[in-house]
């Protein structure tokens, strides 16, 4: 396997999608897949996928294609996907609330432990079987059930603050919907999902067509 430093974000950026399209075609019961096949249901060359496969190892069998099963074990395991990292949502508003029952995250091996918010009628009712705290506590509760992943649901104006407060519990990731530019250390990772930002670039393309 290649450097992670010499592997392009491109490439990077596939694997998810190759996993959701092997866990896609596991749920339809196939055994096999070809690169053609999967290149079909992704928009992307059969040349691209074996080149991106390749910078990993050895899959598949030539003549025949890849073992569904198998392959989407071993990109889910590239992925890390099979570490089962714990993660607390931060504001459990309506987006909170939406991802809480996101039921995707047990599917692709998260574990959802904790729900935080300042809401006094919000704190102590419970969405998808999980309690939501007092942020006043986020800290303790991050470092107490081994909290790796935080994700922020909260108004832009409170966003740095949380990042700051699980920055310091000690995360290893953040996931952030904020539609702000966090201050995070050099090393922390951190993925923005500026909605708006998606939704007008698609205004910009339907008012050119």
């Amino acid at each position: 396997m290649k450097s992670p430093t010499t592997i392009s974000k491109a490439t990077i950026d596939r694997l998810p999608l190759y996993f959701r399209t092997l866990r896609l075609a596991q749920d339809e019961g196939l055994d096999i897949i070809s690169s053609d096949e999967l290149g079909r249901r992704l928009g992307i060359t059969p040349e691209q996928i074996r080149k991106d496969l390749a910078s990993f190892g050895q899959f598949g069998k030539k003549g025949v294609g890849y073992f569904v099963n198998e392959l989407k074990r071993n990109v889910g395991g590239i992925l890390g996907l099979d570490n089962h990292w714990n993660i607390a949502i931060i504001g459990i508003g309506h987006l909170g609330a939406a991802l809480a029952n996101f039921h995707n995250f047990v599917t692709l091996g998260f574990n959802l432990v904790a729900l935080f918010d300042e809401d006094p009628d919000v704190i102590g009712t419970t969405v998808n079987h999980v309690k939501v705290e007092d942020i006043a506590n986020l800290e303790q509760i991050v470092k107490e059930r081994q909290i790796h992943i935080g994700i922020i649901a909260v108004p832009a104006a409170f966003a740095q603050g949380v990042a700051d407060k699980l920055v310091s519990a000690g995360v290893k990731g953040i996931w952030n919907f904020a539609p702000i530019k966090m201050e995070v250390p050099a090393g922390m990772h951190i993925v923005n999902e500026d909605l708006s930002v998606g939704l007008s670039s698609l205004s910009y393309h339907i008012t050119r067509q």
